[in-house]
């Protein structure tokens, strides 16, 4: 019997097209708000809003969907929400303002995150090797805003950055009504309460959730004040979005290749290199900040502390939570390890920032980092 085709075209455009929002948010929206009179500190704890809502709309709009015959509904209505939500910022808002529509904004998007990974699994049932080819497509949209928003805003006031987002956010809208979940979703019996607690009695499986929660925790300081921490030691807005560039770049290239790496190894092997990597790229960080070269160096160990642990963890979650389960696995995993770990990462990251002027925030992620290769090598399944 043939395999279902699979709809490869929308799948990617959507990647790139909610990545491209990402791309313009993460390296830039500090800037942005810098530009509103707001300091680092205020930008840390409004950036970990972000986070915040992590905790609760991933886990919330998992079960509202999975609770609906046509759950994909869910997916298009968080779109258009996380849209309209966004939209204040086009105008010169209050620090209130600016809040409550970045609360609304990070609500949906987060919302839906999960719900899309959970979609694109249903279209690979037995062939989630096959995930990275389609995940490349949001590294390559991060890396086209990232390089090309770090060099407009070399000569644009950074308050033009929400309307060069929003127009990515209405395509990830309109992509958002073409799709639909995958034979691993419709073929496969509906899933009971009773197999969801079965699915988290597994072993291995909330030492995995924590692993993930460390892992997004070592990422904060990276994730919310790199570029800040950057401009801090001379650099350009140019060569920001160049470092975040060349991260994501090798971020590409990993992912285009890795599906031979993700039948070759186990999870736990890749997972455990990504963790390595890891601590050994915020070390050099907080040590050696003002070398571009060692800068270099540190973004592309994004090879493995980024795309491969998260290839092989999504591989893992697969198996984790097979069929129907993989939407409630995925709002779970963007809930308790993205979401309360991005929390605590950015209160880790307000507090240590002023230490060192950023560095002891990237000392605690290298920490991060072997806390989990300590854990990982006790709770991961060694196939």
């Amino acid at each position: 019997m043939p395999e279902p085709r699979l709809p490869h075209a929308r799948l990617a455009a959507y990647y790139f097209a909610y990545f491209a929002v990402i791309g313009g948010y993460t390296p830039y929206f500090s800037v942005f708000l810098h530009s509103r009179g707001i300091d680092a500190r205020g930008i840390g704890l409004i950036l970990g809003l972000w986070y915040a809502t992590r905790v609760f709309a991933p886990g919330l709009w998992s079960w509202l969907a999975g609770r609906d015959a046509h759950g994909v509904r869910w997916l298009r209505a968080g779109a258009l929400l996380m849209t309209l939500g966004f939209a204040p910022l086009l105008a010169p808002l209050p620090r209130t303002g600016i809040v409550l529509s970045l609360v609304v904004f990070a609500f949906f998007a987060n919302a839906i995150a999960p719900q899309f990974e959970a979609i694109v699994l249903s279209h690979l049932p037995g062939r989630s090797e096959r995930y990275g080819a389609l995940r490349v497509w949001g590294s390559i949209g991060f890396i086209v805003i990232a390089l090309g928003y770090g060099l407009l805003l070399d000569h644009l006031d950074a308050r033009w950055l929400p309307a060069l987002m929003l127009p990515w956010m209405l395509l990830v809208c309109g992509l958002g009504f073409s799709l639909d979940y995958g034979p691993g979703h419709h073929d496969a019996p509906a899933a009971s309460r009773a197999d969801l607690l079965a699915a988290l009695r597994r072993p291995g499986v909330w030492g995995f959730f924590v692993l993930m929660l460390l892992m997004q925790m070592a990422f904060s300081p990276y994730h919310m004040l790199y570029s800040l921490y950057l401009r801090q030691h001379g650099y350009s807005s140019g060569a920001i979005g160049g470092l975040w560039a060349a991260g994501v770049g090798i971020e590409i290239l990993t992912f285009s290749g890795i599906a031979p790496l993700l039948l070759r190894h186990a999870p736990r092997t890749l997972m455990l290199a990504g963790l390595t990597a890891g601590a050994l790229r915020w070390l050099a960080m907080a040590l050696l900040p003002q070398y571009g070269w060692v800068m270099l160096l540190a973004q592309l160990t994004h090879a493995l502390s980024f795309a491969a642990f998260y290839a092989a963890a999504m591989r893992l979650l697969a198996r984790f939570f097979p069929g129907r389960l993989m939407g409630y696995g995925q709002g779970i995993n963007s809930s308790l390890a993205s979401g309360f770990g991005g929390v605590l990462g950015a209160l880790l990251t307000s507090g240590l920032w002023p230490l060192g002027d950023g560095r002891a925030a990237f000392l605690a992620g290298a920490a991060l980092c072997l806390a989990g290769v300590w854990l990982a090598l006790r709770v991961l399944p060694r196939t």
